[in-house]
């Protein structure tokens, strides 16, 4: 009844917020605590909340339950779901209550209140990107200094990220935390996973846009793109350089 009423007697006794039920209270409460006890199997890392160790999970998996069923796209999460169906109902349910500008993301319009508020975006003194967060502004601002403070104390190798660095350590350790369900071969990142699993399946994201043809790696597909740009030139006259004589230059036509 209290989601009809609005009621929320369940008070946080560090912030004041306030809950409708007491498990929401006890999760909340562990982002005071730091409380994590719902940890991976595979790979070690916690969570606060059963619900975000489920996602977690999938990115081992490479499980993607919730497919859009307009275009077929699929997500690990159902929050990412909805958020992408609005690119196809144009829905912008956000709006700023300053000036009416609507939304599809929350996100979006916390950002686009700071022009309202004054509050400080950060800019890139180099390129002039505005980014929402000072952190993020420091991990864009090493691809223009190349700075890289991440260094692996087996090799020396240095990373402008930490997560780059941890995925490099899996070389050295020869974890692979991500496993493949359909037939368990495992692999130290995810996007290789993610790559493999679509050996089982018919899945081929990378579609050509001048015939169409779909390969299951970008790679692929780039490789593939030279024919048309071959052919292209063989319609204009002239050869490309693979296809040249290598002592007389362009074959004879």
């Amino acid at each position: 009844m209290r989601t009809h009423t609005g009621e929320k007697p369940f008070e946080c006794s560090q912030c004041g917020k306030t809950f409708t039920r007491n498990f929401n209270l006890i999760l909340h409460q562990r982002n005071h605590t730091g409380e994590k006890p719902y940890e991976c199997k595979d790979c070690g890392k916690a969570f606060n909340q059963p619900s975000s160790l489920r996602s977690h999970v999938r990115t081992h998996t490479g499980e993607k339950p919730f497919e859009c069923s307009q275009c077929g796209k699929a997500f690990r999460e159902h929050s990412s779901l909805k958020t992408h169906l609005r690119t196809h109902t144009r829905e912008k349910p956000y709006e700023c209550n300053q000036c009416g500008k609507p939304f599809r993301t929350s996100t979006h319009l916390n950002v686009h209140k700071r022009i309202h508020t004054g509050e400080k975006l950060y800019e890139c003194a180099t390129c002039g990107q505005v980014l929402s967060r000072l952190s993020t502004l420091k991990s864009h601002m090493r691809t223009h200094t190349g700075e890289k403070p991440y260094v692996c104390q087996e090799c020396g190798r240095a990373f402008s990220e930490p997560s780059s660095l941890r995925k490099h350590a899996r070389t050295h350790s020869g974890k692979k935390p991500y496993a493949c369900q359909e037939c368990g071969r495992a692999f130290g990142q995810s996007s290789h996973l993610i790559v493999h699993v679509r050996t089982h399946s018919a899945g081929r994201p990378y579609q050509c846009n001048q015939c169409e043809k779909a390969f299951r790696h970008s790679s692929s597909l780039t490789v593939h793109k030279r024919t048309h740009v071959g052919r292209e030139t063989i319609r204009n006259g002239s050869l490309p350089l693979s296809m040249s004589h290598p002592y007389c230059g362009p074959l004879a036509n």
